[in-house]
């Protein structure tokens, strides 16, 4: 996992948000793009702002987690 403080070239990246994102703030949520070797992760309201960059396993790793283990 690596954290992205500079945008560099992500101009063609195309960020969407989680259908569960439908508050009364609707910008008040993650964004995410995705590439064929990452996934890139970052705050709706600070989109200049840093970004989370991982893997696409580790990607699928956090998005199948339910919490309900244990």
């Amino acid at each position: 996992m690596t954290r992205s403080t500079s945008p560099g070239d992500v101009s063609a990246l195309v960020w969407f948000k989680s259908s569960y994102s439908s508050s009364s703030e609707g910008d008040s949520c993650v964004e995410v793009a995705t590439t064929p070797a990452s996934v890139h992760v970052r705050d709706s309201k600070v989109a200049d702002g840093p970004r989370l960059v991982v893997s696409p396993e580790a990607w699928g790793g956090f998005v199948g987690f339910t919490g309900t283990h244990g």
